[in-house]
C-alpha cells in the first residue's frame, strides 16, 4: 500500500488545480477551469478500480458509488469526501514534491531556499523521532497536500476495500472544487448521495478528529466620502480611505488570527481598497458560539459607524453568513462520531479531538441534512510553502478509513 499511496499522491500535487476567490464569489464554478483536468483524472481512475454512475457534474464534482457487496445491501451508505482545488495564496503551480526518506531529524534545506526547522514544529520533530518518510514541494510553491493527501487516500482506501474483497455497503465518493474559496458546497449534488453520514478527509496531524468549526460571517463595509482637489480640500473633503483605515485599525488587536488560538475568535481584515470617494473593506468573523458572532457583528457596525462619524462621512455593513459550527447537529447524531472514533482505535490510533479553526466542506453539508465530521490526512503546515505530509501518517488515514467502510457490523 505505501508504494501505491505515494505514487497516487506524488501524481496528484503535480497537477495544477488552484481555485481562484474572485471568481468563486461571482458565482463561478468551478472557479478556474484546469480543476476541470484534476477531476476527469480522478473520474477515469475511479472507473478503472471499479467505481459505478462515476460522473463529473458540470460544476467540476466528481461522483463515484461501489455498491454494497452481498449480504451488506442493507447497511447504512457512507460517503468519502476531499476536495481538489488547492489554496491560491501559495502557488500551486509546477509542484516538485521532494521525498524525504526515512527523516531523522535536523533542518529540511529545500532547493528555493526554505528551510523547515523541527526546532519550531513540533510535528516535525516526532517525525523525525519516528523515522517517518516526509514528503515536501521544492519550496517555491506549496504542497498540495490540502487536501490531495486526502483524495490519494480516499482512492486507496477504496482500491484496498476492493482487491481484498471486503464486506461493505454502499461507499459513496465525493470529489469537490473550491473548497479554499469557501464556496466547496455551493453546487454539490445531493440529489445523486443516498448516504446519511459523510466523512471529510480535510484534516492535519495524526490523531486529529473535528466535530466543531467556527461560526463565520463575512462583513462588506463600504464608506462613502467627497471627493475634492487636494489643493484645496479643507473644510470640504471626506476621504473614504481614511475612513476605512481608522476602522481597520480600530479592530481589537488581541483578537485577530495572528492573537488568538484554539477557541478564541477573530476579526480578520482582509481587503481593503477604494479611492476618496468610496471605499470598500472586507472583514471576515469568527467564533466558536452564536452569540459570540452576534457580537462581533454588533462590534463590527459600531466601529464602523463611528469611523464614518469622526471624518464627517457615511458607511453602510453588509453582514453575509457563510456557514455555522457543525457541533450542535453531530451531539444530535453521536452515532456518526462514534464510528469513526471506533476506527481510529481499530487502526491504533488514539483520537484527538480538536476544533477546527476555520471550515470545512463538511461543516456545509452538516448544515444541509448529513452529518459530516473531519478526519487528518498526515498535512502539515498548510497554506505555506513549508508545507509538508507524512507517508506514514497517511497510511494510517488509509486504514482508518478501510475500518470505516468495511466493518461488517456497520449499520
Amino acid at each position: 500500500m505505501e508504494e501505491m499511496l505515494l505514487e497516487r499522491f506524488l501524481r496528484y500535487v503535480r497537477i495544477w488545480s488552484t481555485s481562484d476567490s474572485e471568481s468563486a464569489d461571482g458565482g463561478v464554478q468551478p472557479s478556474t477551469a484546469r480543476q476541470f483536468d484534476f477531476a476527469n483524472l480522478l473520474a477515469d481512475e475511479m472507473k478503472k478500480i471499479g467505481l459505478s454512475d462515476v460522473a463529473v457534474t458540470e460544476h467540476c464534482y466528481v461522483y463515484g458509488k461501489l455498491p454494497a457487496t452481498s449480504g451488506m445491501e442493507d447497511a447504512e451508505p457512507v460517503a468519502l469526501l476531499a476536495h481538489i482545488d488547492t489554496v491560491e495564496e501559495v502557488s500551486g503551480e509546477n509542484v516538485k514534491p521532494i521525498v524525504h526518506a526515512s527523516f531523522s531529524g535536523g533542518k529540511i534545506e529545500l532547493p528555493s531556499g526554505v528551510v523547515l526547522d523541527p526546532a519550531c514544529d513540533s510535528a516535525l520533530f516526532e517525525a523525525g523521532k519516528n523515522g517517518e518518510t516526509v514528503i515536501t514541494s521544492d519550496g517555491s510553491t506549496l504542497l498540495g497536500a490540502d487536501d490531495k493527501a486526502g483524495v490519494a487516500e480516499i482512492m486507496c482506501a477504496v482500491e484496498k476495500v476492493i482487491a481484498g474483497g471486503l464486506p461493505h455497503g454502499v461507499i459513496e465518493v465525493i470529489f469537490s472544487p473550491d473548497e479554499e474559496t469557501g464556496h466547496g458546497m455551493d453546487n454539490v449534488p445531493l440529489g445523486l448521495i443516498a448516504s446519511k453520514k459523510a466523512y471529510t478527509v480535510d484534516g492535519g496531524h495524526i490523531g486529529e478528529l473535528e466535530t466543531e468549526c467556527f461560526n463565520a460571517y463575512k462583513s462588506d463595509v463600504t464608506f462613502t466620502g467627497r471627493s475634492m482637489h487636494t489643493g484645496s480640500a479643507r473644510p470640504g473633503m471626506v476621504n473614504a480611505l481614511t475612513m476605512a483605515s481608522s476602522f481597520v485599525t480600530s479592530l481589537p488587536r488581541n483578537e485577530a488570527p495572528e492573537t488568538t488560538d484554539g477557541k478564541m475568535g477573530f476579526f480578520a481584515p482582509m481587503s481593503i481598497e477604494g479611492t476618496i470617494e468610496s471605499a470598500h473593506v472586507c472583514v471576515f468573523l469568527r467564533d466558536f458560539e452564536k452569540d459570540g458572532i452576534e457580537r462581533r457583528k454588533r462590534v463590527v457596525d459600531a466601529l464602523a459607524s463611528a469611523a464614518a462619524l469622526s471624518f464627517g462621512g457615511k458607511t453602510e455593513v453588509v453582514h453575509t453568513f457563510q456557514y455555522e459550527n457543525m457541533r450542535d447537529r453531530l451531539d444530535k447524531n453521536p452515532g456518526v462520531v462514534d464510528s469513526l472514533v471506533a476506527a481510529y482505535k481499530k487502526a491504533g490510533v488514539e483520537p484527538v479531538f480538536v476544533p477546527i479553526r476555520g471550515g470545512t466542506d463538511g461543516s456545509r453539508l452538516t448544515e444541509m441534512g448529513i452529518p459530516t465530521p473531519n478526519m487528518f490526512t498526515g498535512g502539515h503546515n498548510y497554506h505555506s510553502r513549508t508545507e509538508w505530509a507524512s507517508l506514514e501518517q497517511m497510511e494510517k488515514a488509509v486504514l482508518v478509513l478501510v475500518n470505516l467502510v468495511s466493518d461488517a457490523e456497520r449499520k
